[in-house]
């Protein structure tokens, strides 16, 4: 009996007469240029072919001269893409920042002393009892996040006086980069380069411990962080914006301030995710551009590319993109 099954009759050729790329892959040089090493990914298929099409949407936002809106979770800072964002700081590929206070934290930390390298599989009671905290396999001393209590309640209390006891964060994080010698640091860049940092949960991790015990000291004048006038700045720049891209790595609060306010503007006009998100249990963090197309947060599905990848894995190749199309 033969089988039937690659037998059946075609009732539609509109994909097979489409002019559709052949599926190749390639011998990867050492001495090959990164800008021709990426062009080769479109034919490799799977998240390859993604990444591509990630660094065809990124050109187009540079050469419309887009303002490039750049959102992160704070692991990845605590990650080696801090010197990675750092860097693209400095060269102003990145016009605005929109990420959690843990990114803070930790580049503040690691402008004084190291993160290490450690193991997904180690121990977590011996850890705890060597006095180390786990970000994956990134391993913390505790005495580094004392020191940096130690560091930020003094910052406080100067920003305090200085302030009148009233400040928006954006403006409180670039006062915070000016203290900061450290040019691996994104915050110090920030600063030097006026690019705004925007944290829209601001008194999330370590710093919204240190507001809680600064203002148990100062309770008859607590120390106030204003988040209307923050929200003004940052909704300033998204409605002035002649063309917007947006480039989401993870997802969480800080993905979601910014599409959520790209909707006043009827969508980005280019959008970059990079995430192992799912879309299915219906969250932001794995929602795909398509779902912003519906809500109104991107304009076009097609000026767009979603990366099924961890983002330390992909987005440096992007970053050398992006420094290349620039010049």
């Amino acid at each position: 009996m033969e089988n039937p099954s690659f037998k059946r009759k075609i009732s539609s050729t509109s994909i097979r007469d489409a002019k559709l790329p052949k599926i190749k892959g390639f011998a990867p040089l050492a001495q090959m240029p990164v800008r021709e090493f990426l062009e080769r990914y479109r034919t490799i298929g799977f998240q390859a072919s993604q990444l591509w099409k990630a660094a065809q949407v990124i050109r187009k936002m540079q050469k419309e001269d887009a303002t490039i809106f750049l959102t992160f979770t704070s692991n990845m800072v605590s990650s080696g893409l801090r010197e990675v964002f750092a860097h693209l700081c400095k060269e102003r590929q990145i016009d605005c920042i929109v990420t959690s206070t843990g990114s803070i934290e930790e580049d503040c930390m690691k402008a004084k002393s190291p993160f290490v390298l450690g193991s997904f599989d180690v121990d977590d009671a011996q850890l705890k009892a060597n006095g180390m905290n786990r970000i994956g396999n990134i391993f913390v001393k505790d005495e580094q996040y004392a020191e940096f209590e130690k560091q930020h309640l003094a910052f406080m209390e100067k920003m305090y006086r200085q302030s009148g006891g009233k400040i928006c964060m954006s403006q409180y994080v670039h006062e915070l980069g000016k203290t900061i010698n450290d040019e691996n640091s994104f915050v110090y860049w920030c600063a030097k380069n006026n690019i705004p940092v925007f944290l829209p949960g601001p008194l999330d991790g370590a710093m919204g411990d240190h507001f809680y015990y600064f203002n148990q000291r100062h309770w008859q004048k607590p120390f106030v962080v204003d988040a209307a006038e923050e929200l003004k700045r940052f909704y300033d720049i998204v409605l002035g914006a002649e063309k917007a891209g947006g480039i989401i790595l993870g997802g969480g609060i800080a993905k979601h301030h910014l599409i959520g306010a790209a909707i006043l503007r009827n969508g980005l006009d280019y959008a970059v995710y990079i995430s192992t998100g799912t879309e299915y249990d219906g969250s932001l963090s794995g929602a795909r551009p398509r779902e912003a197309v519906s809500w109104n947060k991107l304009k076009k599905e097609e000026n767009s590319s979603f990366v099924e990848a961890d983002a330390t894995l992909v987005f440096p190749l992007l970053a050398a993109i992006m420094q290349r199309n620039k010049k």
